[in-house]
């Protein structure tokens, strides 16, 4: 008796098969990750945000003054934090896939609704520390 060797042709498309409805299963849970890399890539820019006002209000501390200079650049500052003014350019997020227009906001233009998918700077009160509010239902 010859021993058989190799796959039927039956069996290669039930393989082909099973694969078929595992791709076809899994392919959603891929489909939404550019929402998932945007809030993500938000959450860095929330994170640059933060480490820069409390880098230039150490600065402000140490300098004893309400205008301190980092990289050669002057920044304004507003009860010992930056101002609305300056922390986009503070923070070092220029253009790409974000709007920097608007003092004190950074937008992700690339989201489905980029005025919904935001990182806003609001100054600092007398004798408290600046908010900064992360909005990221339109990412």
């Amino acid at each position: 008796m010859k021993k058989q060797q190799g796959f039927t042709l039956i069996e290669l498309i039930v393989v082909i098969v099973i694969l078929g409805i595992l791709a076809a299963t899994a392919l959603p849970k891929f489909a939404d990750l550019s929402s998932d890399a945007r809030k993500a890539a938000l959450a860095g820019v929330e994170g640059a945000m933060r480490s820069a006002a409390t880098m230039a209000h150490a600065a402000s501390l140490a300098a004893g003054s309400s205008v301190v200079s980092i990289e050669g650049t002057s920044y304004t500052m507003t009860n010992g934090y930056p101002a609305v003014a300056d922390i986009n350019t503070l923070t070092g997020v220029t253009g790409g896939n974000y709007n920097v227009a608007t003092a004190g906001t950074i937008t992700d233009d690339g989201a489905t609704t980029s005025a919904n998918c935001k990182i806003t700077y609001t100054a600092a009160p007398a004798n408290g520390v600046p908010t900064i509010a992360k909005t990221i239902s339109g990412c």
